[in-house]
């Protein structure tokens, strides 16, 4: 399949130009030649078609781009390679999570440098930080100057954003917004009573529908690297409101949506590219190809969605 760009219209501006991390912003997978060196052009395509299909604007160097599994000099690379393709360096969010609250705040300070316009934070990664630490943490990113959007995942991280801690760190200055992956939908009422300056983000695919009513504003999402016409589709209908358009697509997708939440997400989401035609491709160890009934169940999923017309 060729990799050449795909013919679109402009993209639509940002939905908030002093807000960047609002609308659909894509955490990208990363493709990689067969010797699992990254694809650089193959990767700036990508970004430019994202843009030119409907999403706002991308998340490099996250969970979905491997970023576990890259040099600092390919985690660079990524970086200005997003912004450079966007157009508009507003639309990269880079992921910044590091094991040190010093190599966090480094990352966010080559994030500016690149010309990013906000960033995506983890909590401490490798330590089980108590509120304190939590708070150190991201006050220490927040000084490098680019707006910090909080990332919990009490899944992976084991530390958990609660809607008080989230308030606290708000009113800290250090976060303007959060992405939301504890599965737990109730926090969202809770977070915009605590604090109600705090944008939500919907942080897992299999809950945007939840999300969008109880009022985010933005969705880092996964599923857009393989449908991003469809998902951005969804999207507007639901932040809008129009549940006649979004609840049918949202049932429609959520077969395949789910997987975003699965611990095999990379792969899922590599594999749904490929077989929308898109360059997913192989993961770096220690994640390798699925196989057997969780393969099948991404298959059956994909080629339902791509056989009911989702693009």
């Amino acid at each position: 399949m060729s990799l050449a760009p795909t013919p679109a219209p402009t993209p639509a501006p940002l939905p908030d130009r002093r807000r960047p991390w609002h609308g659909i912003m894509v955490a990208t997978t990363l493709p990689m030649r067969p010797d699992l060196t990254v694809d650089y052009d193959a990767y700036a395509e990508h970004v430019a078609w994202l843009i030119a299909n409907g999403c706002d604007g991308v998340v490099p160097n996250g969970s979905l781009g491997e970023y576990q599994t890259l040099t600092d000099e390919e985690r660079a690379r990524v970086v200005r390679t997003a912004v450079e393709a966007a157009g508009d360096g507003a639309r990269v969010m880079p992921g910044v999570a590091a094991y040190g609250s010093a190599e966090a705040r480094r990352w966010a300070e080559q994030a500016a440098e690149a010309g990013a316009g906000s960033v995506l934070l983890l909590p401490p990664n490798a330590y089980r930080a108590d509120e304190q630490a939590v708070r150190a943490h991201y006050a220490e990113v927040a000084g490098a100057g680019l707006p910090v959007v909080a990332y919990n995942n009490p899944i992976d991280t084991k530390v958990d954003l609660t809607p008080a801690l989230l308030a606290r760190l708000h009113n800290d200055g250090s976060i303007v917004a959060v992405k939301e992956f504890s599965g737990d939908v109730r926090r969202a009422y809770e977070i915009a009573e605590l604090a109600p300056g705090l944008d939500l983000l919907i942080g897992a695919d299999d809950v945007l529908l939840e999300l969008a009513v109880a009022g985010a504003v933005g969705w880092i999402a996964g599923y857009p690297n393989a449908l991003p016409t469809t998902c951005a589709t969804l999207y507007r209908a639901a932040v809008a409101g129009d549940l006649e358009t979004a609840l049918p697509l949202y049932t429609s997708l959520h077969s395949l949506l789910r997987w975003d939440s699965k611990t095999e997400f990379v792969q899922a989401i590599k594999l749904s590219m490929d077989l929308a035609g898109r360059p997913g491709g192989a993961t770096r160890p220690p994640r390798f190809p699925l196989t057997g009934d969780v393969e099948a169940a991404v298959r059956a999923a994909t080629e339902k969605a791509l056989a009911e017309g989702h693009h």
